[in-house]
């Protein structure tokens, strides 16, 4: 008889950037643990995402569909719900964003008015938990970097800040660049296409996938179990909000194409993380 998957294998199929290597690293129910500090932590999440892709000049399709099925995964389970990004990514996340779940727009400053900031969202919002999907992370050398290595600081606020106020965080990553990334930092440059120069922004909980959506997913799905109900959006609704991010200016982050694809997976292969995960839940009752 066949092993049951889990979310982890679910959220690592299809792995093109080898980011499964760094799976040893983390507990083997990573996915649950962070779903479990979350639950832990009951009130106000934050959640920011927005990754700016340099050759198109514009925010991709990953990031923003894992962030607001998050957030309606947590205003289903009580939670008030803030989104922060930057002036790159508004108008993308607000294109797909419930009006229910405030969006919060991070100024692009040096790091001092930038913690000077974080500082006053954390005052303002009192938020019980932040978390991060597809969010483009600091290096060692202050700088943030896209997966091939090149300098996007100037596109990139600096959302960072407010991981380093807060002790309850989860984050969600793909390519060893993304805010959460941090608590691998010193392993990630040792294998195969992960980058050298790593984001060294730490979380609680760490979450790698294939894809960062397939991350958030993977996590709403960790919730759903825990709760004892589906909080996972349809495969129908994610297509929609993929098509929606593209009207409002988003690429695939791969070619930097504006068609509805999510890094290099047309909506076909896209859709196959959330078909598995619902019939994971099926296989629970759910």
């Amino acid at each position: 008889m066949p092993t049951k998957r889990s979310i982890e294998d679910i959220i690592l199929q299809k792995d093109g950037r080898n980011i499964g290597a760094l799976r040893p690293h983390l507990p083997a129910s990573f996915v649950t643990e962070a779903a479990q500090l979350i639950l832990e932590h009951p009130g106000k999440a934050i959640i920011t995402t927005g990754f700016h892709i340099l050759t198109a000049s514009a925010p991709e399709t990953d990031g923003p569909p894992g962030a607001v099925a998050i957030g309606i995964g947590l205003e289903e389970l009580a939670y008030q719900v803030v989104h922060v990004t930057d002036k790159f990514s508004i108008k993308a996340l607000k294109s797909i964003a419930p009006e229910s779940q405030k969006i919060i727009e991070f100024p692009i400053l040096g790091h001092r008015e930038s913690a000077e900031f974080a500082f006053q969202v954390i005052q303002d919002e009192a938020p019980t938990v932040l978390i991060s999907t597809e969010r483009c992370g600091l290096t060692t050398d202050g700088t943030y970097r896209n997966f091939r290595g090149r300098d996007i600081s100037e596109f990139n606020a600096k959302i960072d800040h407010l991981f380093d106020l807060h002790p309850a965080s989860v984050g969600i990553g793909d390519g060893g660049n993304e805010i959460g990334m941090g608590n691998l930092y010193k392993v990630i440059p040792n294998y195969d296409k992960l980058p050298k120069n790593p984001c060294v922004t730490t979380v609680g909980k760490l979450i790698i996938a294939s894809v960062s959506n397939w991350g958030s997913y993977g996590l709403v799905a960790g919730l759903s179990l825990l709760a004892g109900k589906n909080l996972l959006p349809s495969v129908n609704e994610e297509k929609e909000w993929v098509e929606k991010l593209v009207q409002a200016g988003a690429v695939e982050g791969m070619s930097g194409e504006k068609k509805p694809w999510v890094d290099g997976f047309p909506p076909d292969e896209n859709a196959v993380c959330l078909r598995d995960l619902y019939a994971l839940l099926r296989e629970s009752n759910l």
